[in-house]
């Protein structure tokens, strides 16, 4: 079958829950991917940061093709012996003492929550029934109703209610307004270190150092989601680092499966993990020999070849470049390592038709936020792949 037909066949069978680019891929390797025609592109989504390795990462295909011949599933019901040592990997890499795998970046954003509010009722002494988490506007932590709730963006949440209560809103990047928002009954402050969703919004320098004493003086947790710009994306192996700071819960997914089989999880002290007790928080498929293989060979690939590094230099590189080429359309660029907004005059049209008109020159780009072109390659990626993928930018930015 041809792109037509598959799109045909996907647009007739089901449900209409996304609007992607019209093309059909069908392999990929490294940073480069093909559709059912033959046609490369350059792949400069990543799948929103879950692929930081590069499509088929040798050292992890090959640890899921070894895994898949022993031992797929267990549930938590067995202990299994890739448990343990991914548990030491992820912890270890991360800074933190324990880890609670789950799958999917909504599952562990919702662990991070269950985490705050039984610890503010164990150990903090807020009245059951009444914790606060503080969370961001132009936030996006998943796609659960719980989550949703907290959504400022009607798209994701309309139509979906009645949803959570517990939560409260406040300007992303106002730390006197998350100072002003913390009661006795506030357990945890929820935020993204750079906001994706939104448009790639990077906070002020020092705003993640400013959160954190507001958290430490009120005895708060400060609960950094990292899903998106951990990992090495942002230049770091996490992005709060630029602030030199520790959260109290790190929430990581996406990069953590290599781009091959979804894992995530949110990782902290032993103290507060001391909060879950066997059967009050779970997952059938958390955890799963097949995932601890594919996440420790992941961790180790970000590691061993340095790609936050990576992630620091090309990313400096390919905003300098878009910045040189003073784009008529181009209000503004922003980011940190790979991880690249660049927005779109509202004169010049919704991103999408420059993403469109991007792809048809073999670059694959995303809209975010209807305004902005979102840049994550894989960060794998060399000067020489992006020299290419910035001539066909400049054809369409000029």
């Amino acid at each position: 079958m041809n792109s037509h037909d598959h799109i045909r066949l996907a647009e007739t069978h089901s449900a209409r829950n996304y609007l992607p680019l019209p093309v059909v891929l069908a392999r990929g390797d490294g940073v480069w991917v093909e559709d059912v025609e033959g046609k490369r592109y350059l792949d400069m989504l990543a799948s929103y940061s879950a692929l930081n390795q590069g499509h088929r990462h040798p050292k992890i295909l090959a640890a899921m093709q070894e895994q898949m011949g022993r031992l797929c599933l267990t549930s938590r019901a067995f202990h299994h012996d890739m448990f343990g040592p991914f548990c030491k990997t992820v912890t270890e890499a991360c800074g933190m003492e324990q880890v609670l795998l789950m799958n999917t970046g909504a599952e562990a954003v919702e662990t991070a929550i269950k985490l705050a509010r039984r610890w503010g009722y164990t150990k903090k002494g807020v009245p059951r029934d009444r914790a606060e988490i503080i969370v961001c506007d132009g936030n996006f932590h998943g796609r659960t109703t719980t989550i949703v709730g907290f959504s400022p963006e009607k798209l994701y949440n309309d139509g979906f209610g009645p949803f959570t209560p517990g939560f409260k809103m406040i300007p992303y990047n106002d730390v006197l307004a998350l100072e002003r928002a913390v009661t006795p009954d506030t357990v945890a402050f929820l935020v993204e270190p750079i906001q994706g969703e939104a448009g790639i919004r990077v906070p002020a320098e020092g705003f993640l150092k400013a959160a954190r004493e507001v958290c430490t003086r009120n005895n708060v947790l400060l609960m950094t989601d990292e899903i998106q710009t951990g990992l090495g994306r942002t230049g770091r192996l996490f992005c709060y680092e630029y602030d030199g700071i520790k959260p109290d819960v790190l929430i990581v997914g996406k990069a953590l499966g290599g781009g091959c089989f979804p894992v995530s999880g949110a990782l902290a002290s032993k103290e507060l993990m001391s909060v879950f007790t066997p059967g009050n928080h779970g997952s059938t498929f958390g955890g799963n020999p097949l995932a601890c293989a594919v996440g420790k060979a992941a961790v180790e690939v970000i590691i061993e070849e340095k790609l936050p590094e990576n992630s620091y230099k090309m990313g400096e590189y390919l905003r300098s470049e878009i910045a040189k080429m003073n784009s008529p359309h181009v209000a503004a660029i922003r980011g940190k390592g790979l991880f690249v907004g660049v927005d779109i005059r509202p004169e010049s049209g919704p991103a999408r038709g420059f993403c469109e008109k991007l792809m048809a020159l073999g670059v694959l780009a995303k809209e975010t936020h209807g305004t902005v072109i979102r840049f994550a390659p894989p960060l794998i990626i060399t000067k020489s792949d992006l020299d290419w993928a910035l001539e066909r930018i400049a054809q369409v930015l000029k």
